[in-house]
Formats: structure tokens, C-alpha cells, sequence
């Protein structure tokens, strides 16, 4: 990890800052599982007859697991070159992991009222595209990199575990949920992949059973932050280099896995596997997954659609309304 603190140091081309974060980012994952004990989920609750993960609620109901829906690529039970890797955001949890962190650090006094207002703001905005926007994940990065910056890494690590172990249980899609477990009961390593802190990752990836995770690795010195990135966001072609190079350590045959992601940006990730899926994608990406015949599961279906939408359509409401509101308010004082 020195050699590739230094690295950051230097300038370099975006493909090269990928190339260094998806490195850092495989060799930090495993670092992870020789640190910790191995997880070892709680066995999943037996399914109800003609459970439907596509029709499943947001939150499951005790003593039920949905089932992953037919069709799937089953995988070979017990074949250890075999792995599957999920995204994160709108693929396994509800919206964005960032932004439940923010939500999370300003109840601890970390962010204003201001930061708070444009994470939702940002939130909404996905939730109702369904898509990222390069430009909020660039401003919640160099939020996140200020808040940090000094910070001890082993409290920021304690504080992300309280904020997600009152997040994850109730944001988790059943459906993808399923599509872990169906993998896990094959004995396959499942890995999560994300743009979010590694730090976050681990503690989603552990409440979930998974084997582990590849996020954002930020820097840190003497156990404090920087207030920099090893290379770069884990994102787009970033998530593509950290799976070949974990796949290169854990001696994976890429044409064995799977991978799942709601996002267009995550097509290089898609692509280098040979059972790729996409999960309520987004346009973009449901139009490339139509072209090449990929697998599509879309657990937002129906009256289920209608929700994720209205939550984001009645953010738009009031901050279209507050500005309607403040710009009347500001004439009839110039009339006054």
C-alpha cells in the first residue's frame, strides 16, 4: 500500500487513476478477509410457496426469503474459480449509499443543514432517473474527502457501522437479496462492488453474508486520513479493473462469474464476466442489455415502481415550490 500512496502523488491520465483504484481497491479486499474472521451468514428462512421476488415487498416479511427469479444462470455448486460481484446502489440497497451516509454524519453533527439539502436533492434526482449524475458524484466526493480529512480512520470506521446497521435491513431490494443468497448456497464467493467508502462497503457486504468488498479507498497515514484517494472514485471502467485484478489474485475465471449492476456506467464491469445481469437499470443500460441479450430483472415492477417514484417526484415538488415561493416573496419586497 506505500507504493501506491506515493503513486497518488503523481500526476496521471484518468485510465491509469482507474487502473491504480481498482488495484487498490482488490488488494484492500483482501487484506479484509485475512484481518476478519470469515462471515458466516445466518442460514435463510425457508420460501413461501409461490413467492415472487419480482412482486416482493421493499422490506421482507419475518420467516419468508424471496426466491430469485426463474431464469437465472444457476451457479455450479461448489466451483472455487466461480465468483459473483453486485453494485451497490439501486442494484442492492435503495437509493444511494452516500447519501445514507450523509444523512447519517449530519445527525452526528459532521454536515449542515445546506450539505444535507443537496445530498436529498441528489437522491431524489437518482431515485427518479434511475440514473447517476457524474457531476453529484463528484461533489459527494469532495464532501465526503473534506469531512474526513484528519479524521481517525478507526472512528470513522465505528460510525459507519452504527449509521448502516440502522440503514441496511429496511433499503435492501428482496429480490437482488435472493439473487445473493442463490449464490452463496452454491458455496461461490460474492463479492460487493461499489463507488461508495470501503469502509461502508464492508460493513453492506457483511450484514448481507457476502464474502467481502471492493469500494473507494481513501488514503490514510498513521491511521488518519488524508483527505485523498488512492487513484480514484471506484466507478465506471474503475469497478471493471478492480474485479480483473481480484480475479487475477483469487485465481477467478471471469467466464465462470456473474456480475449484477443497475447502471450503464458499470458496462465494462458487465462485460468482462460471462453471466452478466442488470438489475432495474436504467434506460441506457436496459437498451445495451436488450442488444446483447443480457438478463434483466427489474424488482421496481408495478405498484412497487409507483413508490421508488414518488418520493423523488414530491422532493422535486417542494424545492420547485420553495423557489416559486422565495422569488414571489422577493418582488413584492422590491414593490414595497
Amino acid at each position: 500500500m506505500a507504493v501506491l500512496r506515493r503513486l497518488t502523488q503523481a500526476k496521471r491520465s484518468t485510465s491509469e487513476r482507474s487502473a491504480l483504484a481498482g488495484e487498490a481497491a482488490a488488494t484492500a479486499a483482501e487484506a479484509g478477509l485475512h484481518a476478519e474472521p470469515e462471515f458466516e451468514p445466518a442460514p435463510a428462512p425457508e420460501p413461501a410457496a409461490e413467492a415472487d421476488a419480482s412482486a416482493a415487498p421493499a422490506t421482507a416479511k419475518p420467516g419468508k426469503a424471496p426466491r430469485a427469479p426463474a431464469g437465472n444462470h444457476t451457479p455450479e455448486p461448489g466451483d472455487p474459480r466461480a465468483a459473483a460481484f453486485f453494485d451497490c446502489d439501486n442494484t442492492i440497497l435503495r437509493g444511494a449509499a452516500i447519501f445514507y451516509l450523509g444523512v447519517g454524519l449530519f445527525r452526528r453533527g459532521f454536515l449542515t443543514r445546506r450539505d444535507i439539502a443537496r445530498f436529498a436533492w441528489q437522491q431524489a434526482w437518482f431515485r427518479l432517473h434511475g440514473a447517476e449524475d457524474p457531476d453529484h458524484i463528484s461533489d459527494a466526493q469532495q464532501s465526503a474527502l473534506g469531512i474526513v480529512a484528519g479524521k481517525h480512520t478507526a472512528d470513522l470506521e465505528a460510525m459507519c457501522e452504527e449509521i448502516f446497521e440502522e440503514v441496511v435491513a429496511d433499503k435492501i431490494w428482496p429480490g437482488t437479496r435472493a439473487l445473493v443468497q442463490m449464490h452463496l448456497d452454491a458455496g461461490q464467493r460474492v463479492w460487493l462492488v461499489t463507488a461508495a467508502p470501503l469502509e461502508v462497503a464492508r460493513i453492506i457486504a457483511r450484514q448481507l453474508g457476502m464474502t467481502g468488498a471492493l469500494g473507494t479507498v481513501a488514503e490514510a497515514r498513521d491511521g488518519h486520513y488524508t483527505g485523498r484517494l488512492v487513484g480514484d472514485l471506484l466507478h465506471g471502467p474503475a469497478k471493471a479493473a478492480a474485479v480483473r485484478a481480484l480475479a487475477r489474485h483469487e485465481r477467478l475465471d471471469l467466464d465462470r462469474c456473474a456480475a449484477y449492476s443497475d447502471s450503464a456506467n458499470d458496462i465494462p464491469m458487465l462485460s468482462l464476466v460471462g453471466h452478466p445481469y442488470v438489475v432495474n437499470p436504467d434506460g441506457a443500460l436496459r437498451r445495451h442489455a436488450r442488444a446483447q441479450g443480457w438478463r434483466v430483472r427489474d424488482f421496481r415492477t408495478g405498484r412497487k415502481a409507483a413508490r421508488v417514484g414518488l418520493p423523488a417526484a414530491a422532493a422535486l415538488g417542494v424545492t420547485a415550490g420553495a423557489a416559486a415561493a422565495a422569488v414571489a416573496l422577493h418582488r413584492r419586497r422590491r414593490r414595497a
